[in-house]
């Protein structure tokens, strides 16, 4: 390389490294989003503005005075673990965990970088946390109830179906919530006196053989939790419950959305725009060891009148009334 090269290369890395600096605002706050998914999937970005609005309601503008490193693990929970090593090796501040599961690989890779998770069935079962009043540690959040939810689904599906006696549930293995749901969800089976059909799906690649195994039982009923997994294809579940003619119940009102017949659990949106509040108070020096984790402050129950006309059935007025959306 001549020298009037030399120079030319000097120059050019002088002019990059002078543009970085720029595009890096000085005095910056600096935060982790680590996601199970990507935002540009299926409405995922959706879900993220209450948190962008709550964000600039409390002062901070990404890309001015906030910078956000963004972890997205596009399905793969395997992904987790090194893109929450990544954030800890970038000093972010605060971690913001979207699902239970990003939120136990960011506690893996870090117990001094504060953690906020946006989403956790429990946290106390799970180790994540000492108690909801207080965390203890690194790591703070918001609760799922998915125990509760859960039996308050299978009761809805009898409620909706008084003979309902068989039930197919489809649970994703590894999610930080699978096991409580599932033992939930066996206490109302039990209660109620129903059979109960387990049906793992990690994948898309799963789902064909699992629409299979449940064709082959012929249930009353299906319960799809809210998992990374089943979320990326809820048209998918949907579209089969109602070529099957299955009453289904879901954990988001997406699903609903999509096609499905009702869901119960609490407004992921909503926890994110919570989130926020805990990340702004931990910037100002708040330990999450002080911050207790929260609760749902309500739990939404969606039903889709044309999903249950295609399937006949006639809702009870019972149902209807405590529905907070109706969709046709």
């Amino acid at each position: 390389m001549n020298r009037r090269s030399v120079f030319g290369f000097a120059l050019a890395t002088a002019v990059l490294a002078a543009a970085g600096a720029r595009a890096q605002p000085t005095g910056a706050r600096r935060i982790g989003v680590l996601l199970g998914t990507s935002r540009k999937r299926q409405n995922i970005e959706r879900l993220l503005v209450p948190f962008d609005q709550a964000l600039r309601a409390l002062g901070y503008v990404e890309g001015r005075n906030l910078l956000i490193e963004w972890r997205e693990a596009h399905g793969q929970a395997e992904r987790l673990a090194p893109l929450a090593a990544e954030l800890v090796a970038r000093n972010v501040e605060v971690i913001v965990a979207g699902t239970g599961s990003a939120a136990l690989a960011a506690r893996k890779a870090t117990d001094a970088i504060p953690i906020v998770f946006v989403a956790f069935g429990d946290p106390v079962k799970a180790g994540l946390v000492s108690s909801l009043a207080q965390p203890g540690g690194n790591v703070t959040g918001f609760s799922t109830l998915s125990e509760a939810v859960t039996l308050k689904q299978v009761e809805l599906l009898r409620e909706v179906l008084p003979r309902l006696s068989r039930l197919s549930v489809i649970h994703s293995p590894g999610e930080a919530a699978d096991l409580s749901q599932l033992a939930a969800t066996r206490q109302a089976s039990a209660a109620l006196g129903l059979s109960v059909a387990l049906h793992p799906v990690v994948s898309e690649a799963d789902l064909d053989g699992t629409f299979h195994a449940i064709e082959r039982e012929r249930p009353d009923a299906l319960q799809v939790f809210l998992t990374v997994a089943t979320y990326l294809h809820r048209k998918r579940i949907a579209d089969f419950a109602a070529a099957r003619r299955i009453a289904a119940v879901y954990g988001y009102v997406e699903y609903v959305e999509a096609g499905g017949l009702m869901s119960y659990g609490f407004s992921y949106a909503d926890n994110w725009r919570r989130t926020a509040s805990y990340v702004d108070r931990i910037l100002k020096g708040a330990r999450p060891s002080d911050l207790p984790v929260q609760q749902p402050q309500t739990l939404e129950l969606a039903v889709n009148l044309k999903a249950a006309e295609s399937l006949g059935l006639a809702l009870p007025q019972s149902v209807l009334l405590r529905a907070n959306e109706l969709i046709r």
